[in-house]
């Protein structure tokens, strides 16, 4: 079993405290949970430390997941006692979202790294343009639908959250600001969904990982008590601690700039990352 030496786990937790203060920043400043920018950061900060490409982008996203969970129930609290939250929405998706993750949890312990890659770039390219070109008016209908078409949904956002390392609330948000809801219940109800999906999904990469450690034992990033599958319990005791403290600075910062330029912000943001792991795919 590889072990880290002291200069080795000082580096690494240096690292993590500042990736965390970063995430928390941007997280606030763009109003998300913060998986969505968590799974680019990390992603360079595990290649820097070494970890196998095979298992990189999993450990990321299972790692993303891990640290949303006090973030997303605290927030879901927060919104539910202002009465923001559909909870009729929670209950119409919490068994599609959960099937979803389960669903996602098994791609990620079977399927090649490139699949968590290619789903990011799509989704992340996807979100950018709506954020650079979307209008107010469009709409996909005057309410969510009923029925199927409203399950597929909920199962649909918890299998790509699970791929991607996100509460669910990019999707989310979308797809209920383009059905007519109001971007404030969207974002309260969004809450809840995260929590859905990150606990669950969280399980799920613990699963989906526990081979790892065996397959690359000289990999001490990998081995427990530094992980459990693929979630690094060091980048997430380290992260979550500075990514809540850094948030309130980028709430702050938010305030003080347009929404217009929020959202260019945010989609450029997602444009380079998706750049990033494009770029990623086509060179290795």
């Amino acid at each position: 079993m590889g072990s880290f030496n002291v200069s080795e786990l000082l580096e690494l937790a240096g690292m993590l405290i500042v990736v965390g203060a970063l995430a928390g920043f941007l997280a606030g400043l763009f109003g998300i949970g913060g998986g969505a920018i968590l799974v680019p950061v990390l992603y360079e900060l595990f290649r820097i430390t070494g970890v196998p490409v095979e298992v990189r982008m999993p450990l990321c996203v299972g790692t993303s997941l891990a640290i949303i969970i006090p973030t997303a129930i605290r927030s879901y609290i927060a919104h539910r006692n202002r009465g923001s939250v559909d909870m009729n929405i929670l209950r119409q998706w919490a068994i599609p979202i959960l099937i979803g993750v389960i669903a996602g949890s098994i791609i990620a312990r079977y399927a090649p790294e490139r699949v968590f890659k290619y789903v990011f770039v799509i989704v992340a390219w996807s979100a950018a343009f709506r954020l650079f070109f979307g209008k107010d008016t469009w709409r996909l209908g005057s309410d969510l639908p009923k029925g199927f078409g409203m399950r597929a949904y909920g199962g649909i956002v918890g299998l790509l959250s699970t791929l991607m390392g996100i509460g669910g609330g990019l999707f989310s948000n979308l797809l209920m600001t383009l059905y007519g809801r109001d971007i404030h219940q969207s974002v309260a109800t969004s809450s809840g969904l995260a929590v859905l999906i990150s606990i669950p999904g969280t399980i799920g990469y613990i699963y989906a990982g526990w081979p790892a450690a065996a397959r690359f034992p000289d990999v001490s990033v990998l081995q427990f008590p530094y992980a459990i599958g693929y979630v690094s319990l060091i980048g997430a005791l380290l992260v979550m601690p500075t990514s809540l403290l850094a948030a309130p600075l980028g709430v702050k910062t938010a305030h003080a700039m347009s929404k217009r330029n929020l959202e260019l912000a945010f989609g450029l943001y997602l444009f380079i990352m998706g750049l990033r792991f494009a770029v990623a795919l086509v060179y290795g």
